[in-house]
């Protein structure tokens, strides 16, 4: 018998609503099972960055040292290539997914076929929309920082410097990131309270250094008045020092402030050479939480549905004496 085209897509369709169904037919993520060792998946996000490189290390040093087998993935950036990582790993049959996000909502559907298969995902650093995938219930809980904090941190140090740099442009991060949007956020329902400081630009930079490098040297060539460059990520904030530099201003208080999220070394030492004014740690270690969070969920322990890592700030006054801690 003849199958048409639309038969075909009315089945598919058919059978990826039977799934979802099918992961919300329990009000929990997969149970765990107690073994001595694990095959678990790590969907990462992208390799483009030392923040990145840092947080894999973790993972792969830590799974090497409970001798665990990891299979690792790397979603070069794009969302799409995550979700078919994703799918590739509850194909090979892992006990349990640690995804990285690359945005709040494409990942949905990966969550929801682990979740359809058995598998129980642990979110690290981004998280995602929680009106269509909710912790305890789709995924175990999400690990990482506050990122509202972070960007209100910043804002906090900017206004309590006093003195006249008060317009201010924004590099952001990958549109839809949880990062992104909650960083914008905390900076600038801070700043609400404090109208003489104005964010007189804001646009994505991806995370990237010659992407942040190439949106801070237009929005400088805008606003030639701006003397203060917040980054959400050191990447981006190193571009923007180069951008600076490039037309012939100085990234510093004589000048234009510039302000970074991460704690990565080179960002870290930049603040030492006075360069940056303050930077926000986003600490990448995930690994030994990860794992021991992996752990506690198996020997069936409540997991709150999130676990925030501990982030300090590196500013004049200390960043010489803990430029050892950064990553």
């Amino acid at each position: 018998m003849r199958i048409t085209r639309r038969r075909l897509l009315i089945a598919s369709a058919a059978s990826a609503a039977a799934s979802i169904l099918a992961s919300r037919a329990f009000a929990a993520p997969p149970p765990l099972e107690q073994k001595e060792t694990y095959k678990v998946g790590f969907a990462q996000t992208e390799s483009n960055n030392p923040w990145r490189l840092a947080q894999t290390k973790s993972m792969q040093d830590e799974a090497a040292a409970r001798g665990w087998q990891l299979v690792y993935t790397d979603a070069a950036g794009s969302a799409a290539k995550q979700v078919a990582d994703v799918n590739s790993m509850i194909a090979q049959g892992v006990d349990l997914i640690f995804l990285a996000p690359r945005e709040e909502k494409p990942l949905i559907p990966a969550i929801m076929a682990a979740k359809g298969a058995g598998i129980p995902v642990i979110l690290l650093d981004r998280n995602v929309d929680q009106s269509l995938a909710k912790p305890g219930e789709d995924y175990i809980t999400f690990i990482g920082s506050d990122f509202v904090e972070e960007g209100r941190r910043i804002a906090e140090y900017l206004v309590g410097m006093g003195g006249d740099k008060k317009t201010i442009i924004q590099l952001e991060g990958t549109t839809g990131s949880s990062p992104a949007n909650d960083r914008k956020r905390g900076f600038e329902e801070f700043l609400a309270d404090h109208s003489d400081y104005r964010v007189v630009a804001s646009q994505s930079g991806d995370f990237a250094r010659d992407r942040g490098r190439q949106v801070a040297e237009t929005l400088l060539q805008a606003h030639p008045d701006a003397n203060v460059i917040y980054a959400h990520n050191d990447e981006m904030a190193i571009g923007a020092i180069a951008a600076l530099e490039a037309a012939g201003r100085t990234a510093g208080r004589d000048d234009c402030l510039v302000f970074s999220i991460d704690g990565g070394r080179e960002a870290v030492q930049l603040v030492v050479d006075g360069k940056i004014e303050a930077v926000v740690e986003c600490n990448p270690r995930f690994g030994p939480k990860a794992f021991d969070t992996a752990l506690a969920y198996a020997a069936g322990e409540e997991i709150p549905p999130v676990i925030i890592n501990p982030d300090q700030i590196y500013t004049p006054e200390n960043a010489a004496d803990l430029i050892d801690t950064a990553y």
